[in-house]
Protein backbone atom coordinates (compact mmCIF):
# COMPACT_ATOMS: atom_id res chain seq x y z
CA UNK A 1 0.00 0.00 0.00
CA UNK A 2 1.16 3.07 -0.75
CA UNK A 3 2.29 5.51 2.06
CA UNK A 4 1.09 9.61 1.43
CA UNK A 5 2.27 11.94 4.52
CA UNK A 6 1.03 15.33 5.22
CA UNK A 7 0.74 17.61 7.52
CA UNK A 8 -2.44 19.96 8.58
CA UNK A 9 -2.41 23.34 6.38
CA UNK A 10 0.96 22.52 4.90
CA UNK A 11 1.96 22.10 1.25
CA UNK A 12 3.31 18.44 0.23
CA UNK A 13 5.76 17.82 -1.96
CA UNK A 14 5.23 16.13 -5.55
CA UNK A 15 2.98 13.38 -5.24
CA UNK A 16 2.34 11.21 -8.29
CA UNK A 17 -1.60 10.46 -8.70
CA UNK A 18 -3.59 9.16 -11.40
CA UNK A 19 -6.67 11.08 -12.09
CA UNK A 20 -8.72 8.42 -10.54
CA UNK A 21 -6.73 8.70 -7.15
CA UNK A 22 -6.71 12.70 -7.90
CA UNK A 23 -10.55 11.72 -8.03
CA UNK A 24 -10.79 9.92 -4.94
CA UNK A 25 -8.88 12.07 -2.70
CA UNK A 26 -10.88 14.99 -3.97
CA UNK A 27 -13.94 13.04 -2.90
CA UNK A 28 -13.10 12.21 0.64
CA UNK A 29 -10.91 14.54 1.69
CA UNK A 30 -13.15 17.94 -0.02
CA UNK A 31 -10.63 20.54 2.55
CA UNK A 32 -7.44 19.18 1.18
CA UNK A 33 -6.41 21.33 -2.27
CA UNK A 34 -5.04 19.26 -4.53
CA UNK A 35 -3.02 21.23 -7.65
CA UNK A 36 -0.87 20.40 -10.60
CA UNK A 37 2.63 20.63 -10.67
CA UNK A 38 3.43 23.09 -13.58
CA UNK A 39 5.18 20.33 -16.75
CA UNK A 40 4.16 17.22 -15.27
CA UNK A 41 1.03 14.87 -16.29
CA UNK A 42 0.47 13.09 -13.19
CA UNK A 43 2.31 14.95 -10.16
CA UNK A 44 0.58 16.98 -7.56
CA UNK A 45 1.10 19.13 -4.68
CA UNK A 46 -1.18 18.47 -1.70
CA UNK A 47 -2.58 20.91 0.94
CA UNK A 48 -4.76 19.80 3.69
CA UNK A 49 -7.18 22.00 5.24
CA UNK A 50 -8.59 21.39 8.96
CA UNK A 51 -9.03 17.89 8.78
CA UNK A 52 -6.79 15.38 9.94
CA UNK A 53 -5.94 12.20 10.86
CA UNK A 54 -5.77 8.54 8.61
CA UNK A 55 -7.33 7.83 5.48
CA UNK A 56 -7.01 4.36 2.99
CA UNK A 57 -8.69 4.59 0.23
CA UNK A 58 -8.60 1.79 -2.57
CA UNK A 59 -4.66 1.19 -2.52
CA UNK A 60 -3.37 4.73 -1.12
CA UNK A 61 -2.99 4.74 2.96
CA UNK A 62 -3.03 8.99 3.62
CA UNK A 63 -1.82 10.23 6.95
CA UNK A 64 -2.60 14.18 7.49
CA UNK A 65 -0.61 15.09 11.19
CA UNK A 66 -2.24 17.46 13.08
CA UNK A 67 -0.19 20.20 13.91
CA UNK A 68 -0.43 19.80 17.81
CA UNK A 69 0.62 16.55 17.85
CA UNK A 70 -1.07 13.37 17.63
CA UNK A 71 -1.53 12.27 21.83
CA UNK A 72 -2.38 16.16 22.21
CA UNK A 73 -4.57 15.62 19.64
CA UNK A 74 -6.41 12.83 20.99
CA UNK A 75 -6.48 13.98 24.15
CA UNK A 76 -8.34 16.80 23.46
CA UNK A 77 -10.38 14.68 21.39
CA UNK A 78 -11.66 12.65 24.62
CA UNK A 79 -11.68 15.59 26.95
CA UNK A 80 -14.33 17.21 24.38
CA UNK A 81 -16.41 14.11 25.07
CA UNK A 82 -16.12 14.43 29.01
CA UNK A 83 -14.46 11.24 29.54
CA UNK A 84 -10.84 12.74 29.59
CA UNK A 85 -8.88 14.57 32.89
CA UNK A 86 -5.24 15.75 33.45
CA UNK A 87 -3.52 13.49 35.43
CA UNK A 88 -4.72 10.78 32.54
CA UNK A 89 -2.12 12.69 30.32
CA UNK A 90 -0.08 8.79 29.61
CA UNK A 91 -3.64 7.43 28.07
CA UNK A 92 -2.16 8.04 24.48
CA UNK A 93 1.91 8.38 25.07
CA UNK A 94 3.21 5.78 22.83
CA UNK A 95 6.50 6.61 21.88
CA UNK A 96 6.80 4.28 18.77
CA UNK A 97 3.67 4.31 17.36
CA UNK A 98 3.55 6.66 14.63
CA UNK A 99 0.49 7.19 13.43
CA UNK A 100 -3.07 7.89 14.89
CA UNK A 101 -4.67 4.20 14.36
CA UNK A 102 -1.86 2.75 16.18
CA UNK A 103 -2.13 4.99 18.90
CA UNK A 104 -5.99 4.26 19.19
CA UNK A 105 -5.79 0.70 19.25
CA UNK A 106 -2.02 0.88 21.92
CA UNK A 107 -4.59 3.12 23.82
CA UNK A 108 -8.17 1.42 23.66
CA UNK A 109 -5.90 -2.25 24.53
CA UNK A 110 -4.48 -1.29 27.66
CA UNK A 111 -7.72 0.50 28.60
CA UNK A 112 -9.81 -2.93 28.27
CA UNK A 113 -7.61 -4.68 30.14
CA UNK A 114 -7.51 -2.50 33.06
CA UNK A 115 -11.28 -2.58 32.41
CA UNK A 116 -11.49 -6.31 31.89
CA UNK A 117 -9.44 -7.47 34.77
CA UNK A 118 -12.81 -7.31 36.81
CA UNK A 119 -14.37 -9.32 34.57
CA UNK A 120 -16.43 -8.69 31.66
CA UNK A 121 -19.48 -6.62 32.50
CA UNK A 122 -22.89 -7.90 32.60
CA UNK A 123 -26.59 -6.68 32.66
CA UNK A 124 -30.02 -7.62 32.20
CA UNK A 125 -31.35 -6.77 28.74
CA UNK A 126 -34.98 -7.68 28.10
CA UNK A 127 -35.55 -11.09 25.36
CA UNK A 128 -38.35 -12.06 23.55
CA UNK A 129 -38.84 -15.76 22.64
CA UNK A 130 -40.61 -18.51 21.81
CA UNK A 131 -39.83 -21.65 24.41
CA UNK A 132 -41.11 -25.19 25.99
CA UNK A 133 -40.93 -24.22 29.06
CA UNK A 134 -41.86 -21.35 31.01
CA UNK A 135 -39.21 -18.46 31.71
CA UNK A 136 -40.64 -14.70 32.48
CA UNK A 137 -43.69 -13.54 31.39
CA UNK A 138 -46.03 -15.38 28.96
CA UNK A 139 -47.04 -13.01 26.35
CA UNK A 140 -50.66 -14.04 26.04
CA UNK A 141 -51.53 -12.00 23.41
CA UNK A 142 -49.02 -13.68 20.94
CA UNK A 143 -49.70 -16.74 22.18
CA UNK A 144 -53.40 -16.30 21.12
CA UNK A 145 -52.43 -14.36 17.74
CA UNK A 146 -49.44 -16.73 16.72
CA UNK A 147 -50.69 -19.87 18.21
CA UNK A 148 -53.97 -19.88 17.84
CA UNK A 149 -54.68 -21.59 21.32
CA UNK A 150 -51.67 -24.57 20.70
CA UNK A 151 -50.59 -24.68 24.73
CA UNK A 152 -46.60 -24.92 23.36
CA UNK A 153 -44.25 -23.48 22.74
CA UNK A 154 -44.99 -20.03 24.79
CA UNK A 155 -44.81 -16.97 23.67
CA UNK A 156 -41.76 -15.73 26.93
CA UNK A 157 -40.83 -12.59 27.56
CA UNK A 158 -37.85 -12.42 29.87
CA UNK A 159 -34.87 -10.56 30.93
CA UNK A 160 -31.15 -12.16 30.30
CA UNK A 161 -28.18 -11.32 32.53
CA UNK A 162 -25.81 -11.26 29.70
CA UNK A 163 -22.39 -9.73 28.46
CA UNK A 164 -23.67 -8.84 25.35
CA UNK A 165 -24.38 -5.43 26.48
CA UNK A 166 -24.02 -1.93 25.05
CA UNK A 167 -21.32 -0.77 26.38
CA UNK A 168 -19.24 -4.48 25.51
CA UNK A 169 -20.89 -3.81 21.89
CA UNK A 170 -19.45 -0.20 21.26
CA UNK A 171 -15.82 -1.79 22.30
CA UNK A 172 -15.80 -4.97 20.14
CA UNK A 173 -17.14 -2.43 17.09
CA UNK A 174 -14.45 -0.52 17.61
CA UNK A 175 -12.01 -2.79 17.90
CA UNK A 176 -13.25 -4.12 14.60
CA UNK A 177 -13.04 -0.86 12.69
CA UNK A 178 -9.34 -0.20 14.07
CA UNK A 179 -8.47 -3.86 12.75
CA UNK A 180 -9.73 -2.79 9.45
CA UNK A 181 -7.16 -0.11 9.34
CA UNK A 182 -3.06 -0.69 8.67
CA UNK A 183 -1.49 -0.62 11.62
CA UNK A 184 2.03 -0.71 11.93
CA UNK A 185 2.54 -1.96 15.31
CA UNK A 186 2.56 -5.27 15.98
CA UNK A 187 2.20 -5.02 19.64
CA UNK A 188 -1.07 -3.11 18.69
CA UNK A 189 -2.58 -6.02 16.30
CA UNK A 190 -1.88 -8.32 18.89
CA UNK A 191 -3.18 -6.44 21.37
CA UNK A 192 -6.82 -5.73 19.44
CA UNK A 193 -7.06 -9.50 18.71
CA UNK A 194 -7.17 -9.89 22.43
CA UNK A 195 -9.79 -7.81 23.08
CA UNK A 196 -11.81 -9.29 19.93
CA UNK A 197 -11.33 -12.70 21.54
CA UNK A 198 -12.42 -11.88 25.07
CA UNK A 199 -15.31 -10.12 23.55
CA UNK A 200 -16.19 -13.35 21.04
CA UNK A 201 -19.73 -13.66 22.71
CA UNK A 202 -20.69 -10.31 22.11
CA UNK A 203 -22.91 -8.76 19.18
CA UNK A 204 -20.99 -6.89 16.40
CA UNK A 205 -23.57 -4.21 15.67
CA UNK A 206 -23.20 -1.24 13.17
CA UNK A 207 -23.29 2.20 14.53
CA UNK A 208 -23.12 4.52 11.99
CA UNK A 209 -20.98 8.44 13.20
CA UNK A 210 -24.05 10.34 13.70
CA UNK A 211 -25.89 7.46 15.96
CA UNK A 212 -23.60 6.07 18.42
CA UNK A 213 -25.31 6.20 21.71
CA UNK A 214 -23.79 7.07 25.16
CA UNK A 215 -23.24 4.84 28.16
CA UNK A 216 -24.54 5.91 31.51
CA UNK A 217 -22.09 4.95 34.50
CA UNK A 218 -22.54 4.47 38.13
CA UNK A 219 -20.48 2.63 40.55
CA UNK A 220 -21.05 -0.74 39.03
CA UNK A 221 -19.90 -0.15 35.85
CA UNK A 222 -17.53 3.02 36.12
CA UNK A 223 -14.55 1.37 35.46
CA UNK A 224 -15.66 1.06 31.86
CA UNK A 225 -15.70 4.42 31.24
CA UNK A 226 -12.42 5.19 30.26
CA UNK A 227 -12.46 1.65 27.39
CA UNK A 228 -15.64 2.96 26.35
CA UNK A 229 -15.44 6.53 26.02
CA UNK A 230 -12.05 5.71 23.85
CA UNK A 231 -14.77 3.29 21.55
CA UNK A 232 -16.93 6.23 21.14
CA UNK A 233 -14.17 8.00 19.96
CA UNK A 234 -13.01 5.42 17.36
CA UNK A 235 -16.92 5.79 16.03
CA UNK A 236 -17.59 9.11 16.47
CA UNK A 237 -14.50 9.72 14.33
CA UNK A 238 -14.02 6.84 12.22
CA UNK A 239 -16.25 5.89 8.69
CA UNK A 240 -16.37 3.16 6.55
CA UNK A 241 -17.88 3.72 3.07
CA UNK A 242 -17.88 2.77 -0.64
CA UNK A 243 -16.82 5.79 -3.47
CA UNK A 244 -17.40 5.28 -6.95
CA UNK A 245 -18.55 1.81 -7.81
CA UNK A 246 -16.06 -0.67 -5.58
CA UNK A 247 -13.52 1.54 -4.22
CA UNK A 248 -13.64 0.97 -0.04
CA UNK A 249 -12.43 3.52 1.69
CA UNK A 250 -11.66 3.70 5.91
CA UNK A 251 -10.05 5.90 8.54
CA UNK A 252 -10.47 7.94 11.58
CA UNK A 253 -11.09 11.45 10.50
CA UNK A 254 -11.41 14.58 12.97
CA UNK A 255 -12.28 18.08 11.62
CA UNK A 256 -10.36 20.43 13.70
CA UNK A 257 -12.62 23.34 13.29
CA UNK A 258 -15.46 21.25 15.36
CA UNK A 259 -13.31 19.77 17.25
CA UNK A 260 -12.16 23.28 18.83
CA UNK A 261 -15.75 24.10 19.51
CA UNK A 262 -16.46 21.05 20.98
CA UNK A 263 -13.55 21.27 23.23
CA UNK A 264 -13.98 25.22 24.15
CA UNK A 265 -17.35 24.69 25.04
CA UNK A 266 -17.12 21.13 27.04
CA UNK A 267 -14.08 23.20 29.15
CA UNK A 268 -15.74 26.13 29.69
CA UNK A 269 -18.99 24.50 30.85
CA UNK A 270 -16.69 23.09 33.81
CA UNK A 271 -14.31 25.76 34.29
CA UNK A 272 -17.98 27.45 35.03
CA UNK A 273 -19.89 25.16 37.01
CA UNK A 274 -23.21 25.55 34.27
CA UNK A 275 -24.94 23.10 32.03
CA UNK A 276 -25.25 22.65 28.61
CA UNK A 277 -28.75 24.59 29.11
CA UNK A 278 -26.82 27.53 30.28
CA UNK A 279 -23.79 27.37 28.57
CA UNK A 280 -25.62 26.89 25.01
CA UNK A 281 -23.62 25.71 21.72
CA UNK A 282 -25.15 26.72 18.21
CA UNK A 283 -28.30 27.68 20.06
CA UNK A 284 -30.73 29.73 16.89
CA UNK A 285 -31.34 33.30 17.45
CA UNK A 286 -32.91 35.09 14.83
CA UNK A 287 -31.15 38.50 13.39
CA UNK A 288 -34.48 40.82 11.87
CA UNK A 289 -37.53 41.02 13.29
CA UNK A 290 -39.47 38.83 10.87
CA UNK A 291 -37.25 36.08 12.03
CA UNK A 292 -36.29 35.33 8.41
CA UNK A 293 -32.56 35.59 9.12
CA UNK A 294 -30.84 33.11 11.61
CA UNK A 295 -27.51 33.23 13.48
CA UNK A 296 -26.07 30.22 15.12
CA UNK A 297 -23.22 31.41 17.58
CA UNK A 298 -21.10 28.92 19.21
CA UNK A 299 -21.11 29.96 22.54
CA UNK A 300 -23.99 31.63 24.53
CA UNK A 301 -25.06 32.42 28.21
CA UNK A 302 -28.87 32.05 28.72
CA UNK A 303 -30.70 32.75 31.92
CA UNK A 304 -34.53 33.26 32.62
CA UNK A 305 -34.81 33.07 28.77
CA UNK A 306 -32.26 36.35 28.08
CA UNK A 307 -29.33 35.61 26.22
CA UNK A 308 -25.86 37.43 28.84
CA UNK A 309 -23.14 36.49 27.07
CA UNK A 310 -22.45 35.68 23.06
CA UNK A 311 -18.87 34.20 21.73
CA UNK A 312 -17.97 32.50 18.64
CA UNK A 313 -14.62 29.70 19.01
CA UNK A 314 -12.61 30.13 16.00
CA UNK A 315 -9.87 27.16 14.74
CA UNK A 316 -8.27 29.15 11.41
CA UNK A 317 -5.33 29.18 9.17
CA UNK A 318 -4.17 32.75 9.58
CA UNK A 319 -1.37 33.79 7.65
CA UNK A 320 -0.55 37.33 8.51
CA UNK A 321 -1.93 36.84 11.59
CA UNK A 322 -4.44 39.93 11.55
CA UNK A 323 -8.58 38.98 12.68
CA UNK A 324 -10.88 38.43 9.81
CA UNK A 325 -13.23 41.11 9.12
CA UNK A 326 -15.54 38.44 8.30
CA UNK A 327 -15.61 37.20 12.10
CA UNK A 328 -16.05 40.80 13.43
CA UNK A 329 -19.02 40.84 11.44
CA UNK A 330 -20.04 37.87 12.78
CA UNK A 331 -19.84 38.49 16.30
CA UNK A 332 -21.30 42.26 15.60
CA UNK A 333 -24.11 40.60 14.40
CA UNK A 334 -24.84 37.95 17.26
CA UNK A 335 -24.20 41.38 19.96
CA UNK A 336 -26.69 43.41 17.62
CA UNK A 337 -29.38 40.78 17.55
CA UNK A 338 -28.98 39.89 21.25
CA UNK A 339 -29.19 43.62 22.75
CA UNK A 340 -25.69 42.90 24.29
CA UNK A 341 -22.65 45.14 24.74
CA UNK A 342 -20.34 43.13 23.05
CA UNK A 343 -18.84 39.62 22.24
CA UNK A 344 -16.01 37.38 22.62
CA UNK A 345 -13.74 35.65 20.03
CA UNK A 346 -11.53 32.72 20.74
CA UNK A 347 -8.97 31.51 18.90
CA UNK A 348 -6.55 28.96 18.85
CA UNK A 349 -2.83 30.45 19.20
CA UNK A 350 -1.35 31.57 16.93
CA UNK A 351 -4.04 32.10 14.42
CA UNK A 352 -4.91 35.62 15.35
CA UNK A 353 -3.80 38.49 17.38
CA UNK A 354 -5.04 39.81 20.61
CA UNK A 355 -6.90 42.76 20.89
CA UNK A 356 -10.41 44.15 21.46
CA UNK A 357 -12.24 46.71 19.21
CA UNK A 358 -14.77 49.77 19.97
CA UNK A 359 -17.03 49.66 16.89
CA UNK A 360 -18.02 53.12 15.98
CA UNK A 361 -21.29 55.09 16.55
CA UNK A 362 -22.13 52.45 18.74
CA UNK A 363 -21.22 51.29 22.52
CA UNK A 364 -19.89 48.00 21.19
CA UNK A 365 -16.90 46.35 21.79
CA UNK A 366 -15.33 42.85 20.49
CA UNK A 367 -12.73 40.91 22.34
CA UNK A 368 -10.04 38.78 21.11
CA UNK A 369 -8.64 36.16 23.34
CA UNK A 370 -6.63 32.30 22.20
CA UNK A 371 -6.02 29.54 23.61
CA UNK A 372 -2.50 27.43 22.98
CA UNK A 373 -3.31 23.78 21.89
CA UNK A 374 -0.20 22.86 21.90
CA UNK A 375 0.39 23.10 25.24
CA UNK A 376 -0.37 20.80 28.41
CA UNK A 377 -3.90 19.79 28.99
CA UNK A 378 -3.75 21.22 32.48
CA UNK A 379 -2.25 24.13 31.53
CA UNK A 380 -4.62 24.90 28.75
CA UNK A 381 -7.31 24.40 31.09
CA UNK A 382 -5.41 27.30 33.18
CA UNK A 383 -6.14 29.63 30.40
CA UNK A 384 -9.54 27.96 29.91
CA UNK A 385 -10.68 29.09 33.69
CA UNK A 386 -9.28 32.73 32.86
CA UNK A 387 -11.47 33.53 29.70
CA UNK A 388 -14.25 31.73 32.06
CA UNK A 389 -13.20 34.30 34.52
CA UNK A 390 -13.72 37.10 31.55
CA UNK A 391 -16.99 35.45 30.27
CA UNK A 392 -18.51 35.70 33.56
CA UNK A 393 -17.20 39.60 33.79
CA UNK A 394 -18.91 40.25 30.42
CA UNK A 395 -22.11 38.41 31.70
CA UNK A 396 -22.37 40.59 34.74
CA UNK A 397 -21.96 43.73 32.80
CA UNK A 398 -24.87 42.64 30.35
CA UNK A 399 -27.11 41.87 33.26
CA UNK A 400 -26.51 45.51 34.65
CA UNK A 401 -27.07 46.93 31.14
CA UNK A 402 -30.75 44.78 30.69
CA UNK A 403 -31.28 45.95 34.57
CA UNK A 404 -30.86 49.63 33.48
CA UNK A 405 -32.90 49.72 30.58
CA UNK A 406 -35.37 47.89 32.61
CA UNK A 407 -35.39 50.73 35.17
Amino acid sequence: MRQIDLQEHQESKREPLTDKERDLLSDVLPSTSIEPVKGTGDYYRLRPGSIVGALEIGDMSVLIRPKIGIPQLLSIACYALGLYKPQEQKLFDFQRAQTIPDVLALAITGSARRAFGRGLLRGYLSEEDALYTVRGRIRFDEQIRRRYGIPLPLELRFDEFTEDILANRLVKTAVARLRHMTLGSSEARRGLSWVAATLESVSLLEFRRRNVPEVRFDRLNEHYREVVGLARLILLHSEFESFRGDVRASGFLIDMNILFQEFVVQSLRETLGVSGNTLRSEETVPLDEEKMVHLRPDLSWWENGDCKFVGDAKYKNITDRSVPNADLYQLLAYATALDLPGGLLIYAKGEASLGSYKVRHTDKWLEIVEVDLSKPLDTILVRIQRIGRRIEELRDEACWLHFSKAT
